[in-house]
């Protein structure tokens, strides 16, 4: 399977919930199928790769603070998530795209290792998700929880 990396839309007092019992989270929230999620599967690192490179103050991975002991939960806040919705709105991809480096990605071992010219349409595809999550979850007062699994 890999190391795949989502977000699940939470109201902020789920999330206050999800920091209380972390086994309530893991086994009410991030497997629910009728919440809102962004699962960018492996592009994750490529695109925080992209993110990095336009200088895109959102880290998607090390950003929010830490829900379970395994560190496979985070969660960010309304205010985090407000904070990530208007800076990836305000990127549009083909900034982003810029920094694609095929090469470069895959000597630099950004997950999942090796890259080529066809992935930045998939990135692409992810980021157009990735931006709607943060900008619908924004709208909405709510806050998310990131799940990361090997």
């Amino acid at each position: 399977m890999g190391s795949v990396l989502s977000f699940t839309r939470v109201t902020p007092e789920e999330l206050d919930r999800a920091f209380a019992d972390p086994e309530w989270a893991a086994e009410h929230v991030v497997d629910d199928e009728d919440r809102p999620v962004c699962c960018l599967d492996k592009a994750w690192a490529g695109l925080q790769f992209l993110l990095d490179g336009a200088e895109v103050g959102v880290d998607l991975y090390e950003n929010g603070d830490v829900i379970d002991e395994e560190c496979t939960l985070f969660g960010w806040d309304d205010g985090r998530v407000a904070a990530a919705a208007r800076a990836l709105s305000a990127t549009p991809f083909e900034a982003l795209a810029r920094h694609f480096d095929p090469e470069g990605m895959s000597e630099a071992r950004v997950y999942p290792g090796l890259w080529d010219d066809d992935d930045l349409e998939r990135l692409e595809r992810h980021h157009a998700e990735l931006v709607g999550f943060f900008v619908a979850t924004a709208a909405s007062g709510g806050a998310a929880i990131r799940d990361f699994n090997f």
